[in-house]
């Protein structure tokens, strides 16, 4: 498995033959978009979706539910939106089994889970986490209580401040979210390369280079 970002919540997945492509709404915040006809699209909210300009992929999944495509497994998980009422669930988490990896994408969620959707995400191998905050996604505090919830191996975080792209919400420094974190990356890499032997018990952070 093979795993790069390209800026805002854009992650790429390759595994065997197929590639997942998550929040592509790249062409809207002033970049280009990286989907391929021959591309799974995700998709963690509507929101981001409108906004894609209409580039998606072969198969697109959009919210709840489970799908297997290229011998990767998809499961999607309800869950609350950082923009939601406390009763709202616009937002979708998704789980992938790609091998033996289980790979969660968090997306722009409210920093707080049930025990139902902790459950559902299992033992997590690698956590992709917008961190960005100022009200659109998670600030460092509340990645912080995610990260102590999930108890994920490897952490990837996403949706931080980028002068190439023009976001509506300004978005934290990556190097001030991780001071806030308190966390130091054990890596800045340009693609992250995985293997279920490569999984150790020690929790780290792995910075991806902009693709």
């Amino acid at each position: 498995m093979e795993i790069q970002f390209y800026g805002a919540n854009c992650i790429a997945i390759n595994y065997k033959q197929a590639r997942v492509v998550i929040d592509d709404n790249l062409s809207s915040l002033g970049s280009k978009a990286i989907t391929k006809s021959t591309d799974i699209s995700l998709f963690t909210s509507y929101e981001i979706e409108s906004k894609n300009n209409g580039v998606q992929g072969r198969i697109v999944i959009d919210g709840p539910g489970e799908y297997e495509v290229g011998k990767i497994f998809i499961y999607g998980i309800e869950a609350r939106s950082h923009l939601d009422e406390s009763d709202g669930h616009l937002a979708t988490i998704y789980k992938l089994i790609i091998g033996n990896l289980n790979v969660i994408i968090l997306g722009h969620v409210y920093p707080e889970l049930n025990d139902k959707q902790l459950e559902n995400l299992g033992m997590v191998d690698v956590l992709i986490l917008p961190v960005g905050g100022h009200g659109y996604t998670l600030d460092a505090q509340g990645a912080n209580k995610l990260i102590k919830a999930i108890e994920p191996k490897i952490i990837v975080p996403t949706h931080y401040a980028d002068k190439s792209l023009n976001f509506e919400v300004p978005q934290d420094n990556l190097e001030d979210v991780l001071k806030n974190l308190g966390m130091t990356p054990a890596e800045t890499i340009s693609k992250l390369k995985l293997k279920s032997s490569d999984i150790i018990d020690v929790r780290k952070l792995i910075v991806l280079e902009k693709s």
